[in-house]
């Protein structure tokens, strides 16, 4: 059956929180350039001010299968393209509170391409198909066959330093919301 990549099923699991994030705030990010779905490559670390890096999985394609058949069952796996969707369409009130926006997986740029294409998503999606980020930074991943992919969870990165972190992230539609009453509780 396939499914509406915009609708979440009521009774996806709930992530917890493994602490595979727990050292990240404080962190400087390393000085790794990222394939970019604009074309060329992004420097997190090269920004000032405050940058929201929402890390995801993997989005689908309508039509096509998941990776695994228990894609719903994995905590945390579904609503790429939901969270997606709800930073784009809370973009301009992200950047009123001080933050660009990048989201950021494993997918490579060609694919990111496609999904920004047909998303009309306003912001770069970043791509860590080398794991380049994930080693140096000892990012939560879930592995799902033989493919590498990250948990999802959000970087608030300031001046090139991690200041915040959500994780787990839970429900991922309504997550953007969650990013920008953070960034209004805490200006700059």
């Amino acid at each position: 059956m396939i499914k509406n990549l915009l609708e979440l099923p009521s009774d996806l699991p709930v992530p917890e929180d493994d602490g595979a994030a727990a050292h990240l705030v404080g962190t400087a990010v390393p000085d790794i350039a990222l394939p970019s779905t604009a074309g060329g490559a992004v420097v997190l670390s090269g920004f000032s001010g405050r940058t929201v890096v929402y890390a995801y999985p993997r989005t689908g394609v309508p039509g096509e299968k998941s990776l695994d058949d228990n894609w719903e069952m994995i905590p945390g796996a579904r609503g790429c393209t939901p969270e997606s969707c709800a930073f784009r369409d809370h973009h301009d009130e992200l950047g009123q509170a001080g933050a660009r926006v990048f989201g950021l997986s494993t997918q490579d740029t060609a694919f990111q391409r496609e999904v920004a294409e047909r998303l009309h998503l306003p912001f770069q999606i970043l791509s860590d198909d080398r794991l380049e980020l994930i080693r140096e930074l000892n990012l939560p991943i879930l592995v799902v066959g033989d493919v590498t992919l990250m948990k999802r969870f959000t970087l608030v990165v300031r001046d090139g330093i991690i200041e915040h972190v959500f994780y787990p992230v839970f429900p991922p539609n309504t997550h953007a919301e969650d990013v920008l009453a953070w960034l209004k509780e805490n200006p700059v």
